[in-house]
């Protein structure tokens, strides 16, 4: 009997947390389309490939991995986002990205085919990412609306339901305890914060909040084993060795031939500073004495839009 309702428990939790919560509406444009959305032919392409190859239908995990693997090959360039000296919005780059904007690239796009009916437009993809870049999914305008960092990431929208921090429940998880410093020691690498130094005491208010929540990760030396934990789509985080942060690295699972190999966007020269294809994440881990492990973070799909109830003319 215990076994039947620890069962039932398991499959409980694993259901996704849809109905946990409301999709907030976009934050108005701030700043012109040309400035916060480049590739729109990019973006053009792969709606039209999603729709012939009924994307839709797939489970998120692996709708993330094909839009994942339809970005592959794109230029690794940094600090993206950075598209202004004072004001926040919502960007995507589908020309050129970083570890962190390839995941949410992905996952923005795949959401975006459930949550409501084509036609697609670059303000539906801008409209994903900001429910998953911004605290509570509305940018304000501020440069700290913003969330920069991933545990807060994970902890906000696990809260919100769009996603599950499955961490803890994988077999030899520990949790980390770190004075989380990096964008206050940094300050001076970001264009918003160079510019506008009064962000600074809050930035710091944000970041010893962040200090204070509860980051588990799985040691690099016990991932091998844990691997089969792992799905298509999952969001995996880098965990560092680095006493002032978390995490330094992110990118998706993509499950090949019974492994769990690393899809992200790497800086480094040898592997063409692009989106590719890696490792195993086991491998990717052993490869540099920097990484400390992985913390894993499953999304949810976001309840449907309204609009799949209208009729397209209204559209």
């Amino acid at each position: 009997m215990k076994s039947v309702v620890l069962s039932a428990l398991l499959a409980l939790a694993a259901l996704p947390a849809t109905a946990q919560h409301t999709v907030t509406p976009p934050s108005a444009p701030r700043l012109p389309m040309a400035t916060v959305f480049k590739g729109e032919a990019k973006f053009r392409a792969m709606v039209q490939q999603a729709e012939r190859e009924n994307w839709r239908q797939l489970p998120l995990g692996a709708r993330t991995i094909r839009a994942a693997r339809a970005m592959v090959g794109t230029p690794y360039v940094n600090y993206t986002l950075e598209v202004h000296d004072r004001i926040e919005s919502p960007v995507v780059n589908l020309d050129a990205m970083d570890c962190w904007t390839y995941y949410e690239n992905a996952l923005a796009f795949a959401r975006m085919l459930r949550y409501k009916p084509a036609p697609y437009t670059p303000q539906d993809l801008l409209h994903m990412v900001e429910l998953e870049r911004y605290r509570d999914g509305r940018c304000t305008g501020s440069y700290l609306s913003r969330m920069h960092h991933l545990e807060e990431v994970f902890h906000n929208n696990e809260r919100r339901g769009l996603a599950k921090n499955i961490t803890q429940r994988i077999p030899g998880a520990v949790r980390l305890k770190r004075e989380i410093r990096e964008m206050t020691v940094q300050w001076k690498s970001y264009r918003y914060l160079r510019n506008n130094p009064s962000l600074l005491p809050e930035m710091g208010r944000i970041e010893a909040r962040v200090s204070q929540l509860p980051v588990y990760h799985i040691p690099k030396k016990n991932v091998r084993g844990i691997e089969g934990y792992l799905q298509d789509g999952d969001v995996v985080a880098i965990t560092t060795n680095w006493k002032y942060g978390y995490t330094s690295h992110v990118g998706l699972i993509v499950k090949l031939k019974g492994r769990a190999y690393f899809t992200h966007a790497t800086s480094d020269r040898d592997k063409g500073r692009m989106t590719i294809i890696d490792r195993p994440i086991t491998d990717y881990l052993n490869g540099s004495s920097k990484h400390a492990g992985i913390a894993v973070l499953r999304p949810n799909d976001l309840p449907p839009s309204g609009f799949w109830g209208r009729p397209v003319a209204g559209r």
